[in-house]
């Protein structure tokens, strides 16, 4: 007598619980009976969405961020309005669910670069909303407690982005001031280096990933009021121009783990927008958008495309904001009614 895998086909894995959800998956689509819920289940395709994290302790606008969507450090930043001062000097650590007030940067400032870790980062640059001097070269080191003045960067700017693993090896990109809008710069621990420039000047752009492999995109013309939408990767020597986003904007938020795998979010153009793209190494890719529009927003520049964190910035509609998103990328769990 025929059985019934001689009839009808392979037979499915049996297991007493569902595979993982997380992306990427070697079993997406594959087919399994789960003897714990007594049901035929497969894995969905992998889809991401955005939810809700721990607020902010101090809501900000234009602040910086570094890290990983669990383990995330934002500094500095400024408050609009009358507010005094504007520039803030607050610090403030993600556990992957609440933030954490610690100690101040020494220098409040706006639009700071910002990479590395929660535990050992830099902040270089930005610009000082009370003071007549504008753009700021300060640099400070952290190490998981205090911010340190160390060696300034060369060339004063503000609106750029950083790429780094820790406080003594990480790459600031773009910017403006009156002198620079293209410029990379590299800190080994004790100097600055300039290294090979941008192919488009820009400021107030995003960027993520580490000093070998790093991701830069979108931004506006430090010359003009021209929105861009360019992408470009480092490879440790020189920069690529590589496929644009799909919706040009500036002041937007975003995170890298290198130059082949990426996500930006949020922005202006010149409207507040909510947009979400993901990088593949090859293309951007538009998915769900923030809960609602924002920019001027902090990010952890190290975060890959399936697992991202945004915080602050002036939310469309509320003002300056503490609201903290985290985004996720997962397959779902599909159970198959074969009743």
């Amino acid at each position: 007598m025929a059985t019934f895998k001689v009839t009808k086909g392979t037979p499915v894995a049996f297991r007493d619980s569902a595979y993982s959800t997380a992306s990427p998956s070697p079993h997406e689509g594959e087919l399994f009976y789960n003897s714990s819920s007594g049901a035929f289940q497969f894995l969905g395709l992998a889809a991401g969405a955005w939810s809700s994290g721990g607020n902010l302790n101090y809501a900000r606008e234009e602040l910086s961020g570094a890290g990983t969507q669990t383990a995330a450090i934002a500094a500095a930043g400024q408050v609009p309005g009358d507010t005094s001062p504007r520039s803030r000097t607050e610090t403030e650590i993600y556990n992957g669910t609440a933030w954490t007030e610690v100690n101040d940067v020494n220098n409040g400032r706006s639009a700071i670069g910002c990479g590395g870790t929660s535990t050992s980062s830099i902040i270089a640059g930005g610009y000082d909303q009370d003071s007549p001097a504008g753009f700021r070269d300060e640099t400070e080191s952290w190490n998981g407690t205090s911010w340190t003045e160390i060696t300034e960067i060369n060339t004063a700017r503000y609106g750029m982005a950083g790429a780094g693993t820790s406080n003594t090896a990480l790459i600031f990109f773009g910017g403006a001031s009156d002198a620079a809008r293209d410029l990379t710069e590299s800190w080994n621990g004790s100097s600055w280096t300039e290294v090979n420039e941008l192919n488009n000047a820009k400021r107030e752009i995003g960027g993520g990933g580490i000093e070998t492999s790093a991701l830069a995109f979108g931004g506006r013309d430090p010359s003009g009021p021209s929105v861009l939408a360019h992408a470009e990767t480092w490879n440790g020597t020189s920069w690529t121009e590589v496929n644009n986003l799909n919706t040009a904007r500036y002041f937007l938020a975003g995170g890298a783990s290198g130059n082949s795998d990426g996500i930006a979010f949020g922005g202006q153009t010149p409207s507040h927008i909510a947009n979400t793209e993901t990088w593949n190494g090859t293309s951007w890719t538009e998915v769900a958008d923030l809960s609602q529009t924002a920019n001027a927003l902090g990010s952890a520049n190290r975060s890959p495309s399936t697992l991202a964190l945004a915080f602050g910035g002036i939310g469309g509609g509320s003002g300056v904001t503490a609201q903290t998103e985290e985004w996720s990328f997962a397959h779902a769990v599909k159970t198959i009614d074969v009743s």
